[in-house]
């Protein structure tokens, strides 16, 4: 049995301070929704408890699908590659990028200079990205899109690109047989956010799984526990989101409490098997907990 664990959304805190220059660009809108509202919700305790209690499960590989960032800072990147680094060695922990992270144009540089080695594939050797990536790891194979680019302020929608699209469409019938794991930032099915949040060639990505298949989709973004089937050639794909990794509650404010999940795959290509365990904060507890557990129809 091979175990994944999935978090997304840490929206690490502190936010550093920024120079006057920083903020002549969207920058300023964020930096004024974090002093506001956000740096109550987006809480550094949070997320350090919910990764301890990951670390105390013990599983084979970690993926985060996410917005580890805030106003994408320049400052911001280090501090958010050392806290990868908490969760394990690049070579354990596989990282798709989210629209914070692409917070303007110029940050898209830092995900290479910061995090390349956690986004970056097998056959990869170079130092510059690459989407979509490929790492196997036990049975699964993780393949990883990026839907982070920059949006003009009040928006936060996605976009992977004909491109991109057309790529994964190809990689997927040559990994049948290994357990095909997507993960991206933006939902693939419904969006709970609305219009602008969404991700914009979500019909173009559906179609292509829709011809292709895959075992499982994992996404952020929404902050919310999500589970939406998506059509495949065998049968529905699930494709499930988490909340925000450092989520606390705010009175006045919809916010689902931290959670993570826990994938348990088991078995071979056409009989796999996975159980989904949820862990994370009750609503009305300080303490984690296991929330939920069911076992997944993977398309045979």
């Amino acid at each position: 049995m091979f175990t994944l664990a999935h978090l997304s959304d840490p929206h690490l805190a502190p936010l550093p301070a920024p120079r006057l220059a920083d903020l002549a660009s969207k920058r300023v809108l964020g930096w004024a929704h974090w002093r506001r509202t956000r740096h109550r919700i987006h809480r550094a305790e949070r997320v350090e408890a919910l990764v301890r209690d990951l670390e105390a499960q013990a599983p084979d590989h970690v993926a985060v699908t996410g917005d580890l960032v805030n106003i994408a800072l320049a400052a911001e990147f280090p501090q958010a590659r050392a806290w990868l680094q908490t969760l394990g060695p690049p070579h354990d922990v596989t990282l798709v990028p989210g629209n914070h992270d692409a917070y303007v144009r110029a940050a898209l540089a830092d995900h290479t200079t910061h995090w390349g080695e956690f986004m970056r594939g097998d056959d990869n050797a170079t130092p510059a990205l690459a989407f979509p990536f490929v790492r196997r790891r036990g049975p699964l194979a993780l393949i990883g899109l990026t839907s982070a680019v920059a949006t003009g302020p009040f928006m936060a929608t996605g976009r992977l690109g004909p491109e991109q699209i057309a790529r994964l469409e190809a990689l997927l019938p040559r990994l049948a047989g290994h357990f095909r794991v997507v993960l991206i930032h933006h939902p693939p099915g419904r969006s709970r956010s609305g219009r602008f949040k969404r991700l914009t060639d979500a019909p173009a990505l559906r179609a292509a799984l829709a011809r292709q298949g895959a075992e499982l989709v994992l996404h952020g973004h929404d902050h919310v526990h999500a589970l939406d089937w998506l059509p495949g050639p065998r049968g529905p794909i699930a494709a499930l989101g988490v909340p925000s990794a450092s989520a606390a509650p705010l009175e006045g404010h919809h916010v689902e409490p931290a959670a993570y999940n826990l994938y348990r795959v088991d078995g071979s290509a056409g009989a796999w098997r996975c159980e989904a365990v949820t862990r994370g904060f009750c609503a009305d507890a300080d303490g984690i907990a296991e929330l939920e557990r069911r076992e997944l129809t993977i398309p045979g």
